[in-house]
């Protein structure tokens, strides 16, 4: 499956301002967070804020994605039970350690999916700490839901207790290394962490070519006007089009003798991945 994962940025669920310029965001997902940007008495408010803007879907052009607390926050069954209705396409998930953690929260998702008429919710865990990345193919390769994985490196390195320095820290680079082989041994894409200083594009710039480098087909971002440089370094590759041509020519056959979802060397291909394909060959020209 070939999907637009160059760039995935965090707006803070709190933020009504935020949430409706989203709408205007050219990033190929747009991620209403409920974690770390969200102080603990602002998350109730979060919750509904961003629950009545995906009641506006139509109005984001982006995929709609909604991190939700940690698994040992204690808050996620309340986050889900908000989030999960329809206009949302996926969740990331923050600080996963383990598989049974994981499933544990696909399967309350596929509980509410059923009682409220919706499905195929996708998911993104993130990997944020030492116990994440000793897991993190268990992680990667436990649900056909998975479509990439995202690497958290400043809770990686406080789990450590290793201070953040600058550039390509040390003590992250096994782990940052880690991930996009995982990722590509489970057949799914590898998201790289955030560059912290909005203002330092050149930085940026570096630090989204060792992520390429490395394997990672995007970046995590947290401003807007970083998405620019991470869309020109995160350009599809050769074999990506070449997908994205199978999965369009393949789904149109399909549709043209009455039939939907259909099946490209073993995976499901349905009409969010045929856009998406169609999206990507469009950027491509």
């Amino acid at each position: 499956m070939t999907n637009l994962f160059r760039s995935l940025i965090f707006v803070p669920g709190n933020n009504p301002r935020f949430l409706e310029k989203a709408k205007l965001l050219s990033a190929d997902l747009v991620c209403f967070d409920l974690e770390d940007s969200v102080p603990d008495k602002e998350k109730k408010r979060a919750r509904t804020l961003i629950k009545n803007s995906l009641k506006q879907r139509k109005d984001y052009t982006p995929n709609i994605f909604v991190r939700t607390n940690s698994p040992e926050s204690g808050r996620i069954d309340s986050d889900l039970d908000v989030i999960v209705q329809k206009g949302l396409d996926g969740i990331v998930i923050p600080k996963v350690n383990s598989v049974k953690e994981l499933k544990k929260i696909e399967k309350t998702i596929s509980v509410l999916e059923k009682k409220r008429k919706i499905k195929n919710i996708r998911l993104i865990p993130s990997i944020e700490s030492t116990l994440g990345v000793i897991n993190c193919y268990e992680i990667a390769s436990c649900s056909k839901r998975i479509d990439a994985v995202v690497f958290g490196i400043f809770d990686l390195l406080n789990d450590m207790k290793i201070e953040y320095t600058k550039g390509d820290p040390i003590g992250a680079k096994y782990s940052r290394h880690k991930i996009p082989v995982v990722a590509s041994a489970a057949g799914i894409y590898a998201i790289d962490g955030i560059w912290q200083d909005i203002k330092d594009t050149s930085g940026l710039k570096k630090d989204c070519d060792v992520g390429r480098s490395l394997g990672y087909t995007g970046k995590s971002i947290i401003h807007p006007d970083q998405i620019k440089t991470v869309h020109k370094i995160f350009h599809p590759n050769k074999t990506e089009v070449a997908w994205a041509k199978l999965v369009v020519k393949t789904y149109d056959q399909s549709t043209k003798k009455g039939k939907g979802a259909t099946v490209i060397d073993g995976k499901m291909i349905d009409e969010v991945h045929y856009k998406r394909a169609r999206d990507l060959l469009e950027i491509t020209k």
